[in-house]
Formats: C-alpha cells, structure tokens, sequence
C-alpha cells in the first residue's frame, strides 16, 4: 500500500483561502492571491508555487499531475522529485476552468470551462477563451488570445487590466460568507536559498 499523501500548504499574509477549497499536495499560495470556495489546486506531481494576486474562482482546478510513465515509477519507487510549477502573478481562473499546463506566465485570464492540457506552455498576457480545449503540444506567444469552436487565434489589442478592483472587492466580501483558512508564512520571515 502506498504511503499516504501528505498536504503542506503554505498560505501568505494578505491571501484569503476559502476553507471549502481543495488544496492537495505541496502548495505555496503567494500574497494577495484570492481562493474561492469549491476551487481545487492539485500538487500531485510536485510542488505548485502560485504567484501573487491571482485569483482561482469557484470550480477551477490548476493540476500538476503524474505522467503515466510517473505513475508506473512511483509505484515500483523509483520516481525522480518533479520541479515545482511556477504559476506566475496576476491571472485569472475563472469559474469551471481546467488548468494543466507545463508553465503558465503571468497576467493571463483562464475563461469559464476551458481547458488547459498539460504539454501546454502559457507565457504572459494571454487568454484562453470560454470553452476552448488545448490539448496539442504548443507554446502560446506572449498576449495571444485563443477563442472560438475552432480555437482561433489572435494578438491581444489592449493591455492586460489589473484585477486590482476585483481583488479588494473579494478580500471584502468573502471572509463575510465563508470561513477562511489562516495564513501560517511570512515572507518577511521566510528566506529563499537561491
């Protein structure tokens, strides 16, 4: 029987984690990021590192999950620890969003109910539209939006829109309805070996 997995999550001051979220595996939730109930973020690969102020809605899941080829060699042990996934800062993943990626950059909005596919790579400022699927192996250049049945694609026109409003509206609004988890790091406490 394996060993049973262990949770370390490590939440920053300023973030507000919703105690109805599913948070497994070693996660570090950066300042400033906003974790809606029923939003999952799965570290079973290794760890996820996600950047500050980025906000994970209701029903969203960032997973950092186990090739096949890694589920055969965990089970015989043989499995080499897996980098972290860096999740960059200030994006978005809105309600019922699927979010697999190899590398996301920052400033990127996932839409309602898309998904992401994990030989994905996601750079800066971009968009994936509601209901696209990304499956196949690609890069997505910097400010690319994907939209559409077919998956169009397209240079962003305008500039990516800071969450700031949103942001401060759920720091507001959430801890009034929901139970939150504490943050247990400070990162003025907490050094970083380089």
């Amino acid at each position: 029987m394996p060993p049973a997995e262990s949770n370390d999550v490590k939440i920053m001051n300023k973030s507000i984690v919703c105690e109805d979220s599913t948070l497994r595996g070693d996660i570090t939730i950066s300042q400033g990021c906003v974790i809606h109930p029923s939003a999952s973020i799965l570290a079973e690969a290794g760890p996820i590192i996600l950047g500050e102020n980025c906000i994970v809605e209701e029903y969203a899941t960032i997973a950092y999950r186990l090739t096949e080829e890694q589920k055969r060699q965990k089970e015989e042990g043989n499995l080499e620890p897996c980098p972290p996934l860096v999740v960059g800062s200030n994006n978005v993943f809105e309600v019922g969003c699927i979010v697999e990626a190899q590398k996301i950059g920052d400033k990127n909005v996932f839409e309602c109910k898309c998904y992401v596919g994990p030989e994905v790579v996601v750079t800066n400022g971009c968009v994936v539209g509601a209901a696209v699927s990304l499956k196949c192996k690609q890069v997505l250049p910097e400010s690319t939006v994907i939209y559409g049945r077919d998956c169009q694609q397209r240079e962003a026109i305008d500039k990516y829109a800071y969450q700031t409003l949103q942001i401060d509206f759920l720091r507001k609004v959430l801890p009034n309805y929901h139970h939150l988890r504490k943050p247990n790091q400070d990162p003025k406490r907490t050094r970083s070996v380089v």
